[in-house]
């Protein structure tokens, strides 16, 4: 099977595997795991940042960025289809108590402006108990439910400073900044400078099989491993995992480069049956999303012929590239999707 629902499906090969076993460890949660320090340390290198906490799950990491920007009752503006709005299981309003302000964005991309539009100052009719202030913006790079699209850095650097110019906090959810950088050739740091803090994700693209990391100020990431416990992500000999991490980081970033020229083969591939509809477009990194007639039946017959996909809706599938799929393997899957839309 050519599994293409997500890159999270990857396994780790043997090499990592190897260096997992070998790992020093402590105890996480007394501070005292020196693969998880390391690795801490590591990535708040890369993202330019003062300190940062590994956590099991990018959800987490997301959440803990809105409980250490905001309180109760807050307002929090973001792109409608954001993956901490679309996919993280009504987590902001159950953890946070925020309300969440939805921005139409193009391929989950907004503007300073539509912050501003979404973020109005208190009327001074009104006393100030009852204005609901907006404290935080977020922002998704690449943007998974846009198709794995690239922020540009000069827009990021616009919503920052028009965020920043209204007193807001700014978190990017960057579970996958590691495609963004591998596109645009933007170092990670440049585009961690646009936020306060920035969620990575090492399961997704890198290959490793547990884990994500908030970065930010000490201060911030020191209160964030408190909600880090709070919600039960407190780890022990976590060494084992952060190895992987650490590993995906130095062996499997470069690769990237590989999975989007297979998406993008796959994706013009696509483009050209009938009946699959492609926005070549939104193809910028390592996924595809098309549509068809019927996505559960055409993702079905897909399965039984070798290729697994993701319906996402009535007419919507996703297709996903990663470090278990081959050159090889993507002219298969294409060989395949050609076979089942022709009805061959």
């Amino acid at each position: 099977m050519i599994d293409l629902r997500s890159d999270t499906v990857t396994h780790p090969s043997d090499e990592m595997r190897a260096v997992m076993a070998s790992a020093p460890v402590g105890d996480d949660v007394l501070g005292d795991d020196p693969t998880v320090i390391l690795l801490e340390e590591r990535v708040a290198d890369l993202l330019g940042k003062e300190a940062a906490v590994y956590v099991p799950s990018g959800t987490m990491a997301n959440q803990i960025a809105l409980r250490v920007h905001t309180r109760s009752g807050d307002r929090v503006v973001m792109d409608a289809d954001s993956h901490i709005r679309v996919h993280e299981s009504g987590a902001p309003a159950s953890l946070a108590g925020v309300t969440i302000v939805p921005v139409a964005g193009i391929h989950g991309i907004f503007t300073a402006d539509q912050v501003v539009a979404a973020a109005p100052g208190p009327s001074p009719d009104f006393p100030p108990g009852l204005f609901d202030p907006t404290t935080l913006v977020t922002m998704e790079n690449t943007h998974n439910e846009a198709g794995g699209t690239v922020w540009p850095l000069e827009s990021m650097r616009s919503v920052s400073d028009g965020a920043r110019d209204l007193g807001l906090a700014v978190h990017l959810d960057g579970a996958r900044l590691w495609n963004a950088t591998a596109a645009s050739g933007i170092r990670l740091d440049r585009y961690a400078d646009t936020a306060d803090t920035v969620n990575v994700c090492f399961s997704k693209g890198l290959g490793a099989p547990v884990g994500s990391a908030l970065a930010g100020p000490r201060d911030l990431i020191d209160r964030g491993r408190w909600f880090k416990k709070m919600y039960g992500g407190g780890f022990r000999q976590a060494g084992i995992i952060a190895a992987g991490a650490l590993y995906a980081l130095e062996h499997n970033r470069d690769r990237l480069v590989d999975d989007h020229a297979n998406a993008r083969r796959f994706a013009e591939a696509a483009a050209d049956l009938d009946g699959v509809t492609v926005d070549l477009e939104s193809v910028q990194t390592n996924m595809v999303f098309f549509d068809v007639d019927d996505a559960s039946a055409f993702a079905g017959r897909l399965r039984s012929a070798g290729v697994d996909t993701l319906a996402l809706g009535p007419t919507r599938i996703r297709a996903v590239f990663h470090l278990d799929v081959s050159d090889a393997d993507t002219t298969t899957a294409i060989e395949i999707l050609h076979g089942v839309a022709t009805g061959r």
